[in-house]
């Protein structure tokens, strides 16, 4: 229980570094849509977990974090839910980058499940 609390403490400190990360960058003319989900499965790894789910539900929460600092940073001044109807309007490097930051924010969890050892016969 301890692991997987740390697990999610982590992951919310690192996406919260990756969010300020992008911002911090865009100011100075780079475009990193990767960091906020990396840096959340980077934050997520420190903790391990017993199963898959909190490994799932890093990617997701890496999706939402990074298209959220996509509106947030780069669209904030249309609504949210406009945003949101025209997800598929985003460029494709802005589409790749957050699915490689999902891709981490999920995969560096799951690397870290506890593995039960099989009984040898």
């Amino acid at each position: 229980m301890k692991h997987t609390v740390l697990l999610f403490v982590g992951a919310a400190v690192g996406g919260f570094i990756g969010y300020m990360g992008v911002d911090w960058m865009a100011h100075h003319g780079f475009y990193a849509m990767v960091l906020p989900g990396g840096l959340l499965g980077i934050g997520a790894a420190i903790g391990k977990a017993k199963s898959i789910l909190p490994a799932i539900l890093c990617g997701i929460a890496a999706i939402a974090l990074g298209l959220f600092t996509e509106w947030r940073i780069f669209n904030g001044d249309d609504s949210l839910a406009f945003f949101v109807k025209h997800i598929f309007n985003l460029g494709t490097v802005t589409l790749l980058m957050i699915a490689a930051g999902a891709a981490l924010g999920f995969w560096l969890p799951f690397r870290r499940i506890e593995r039960v050892p099989t009984a040898s016969t």
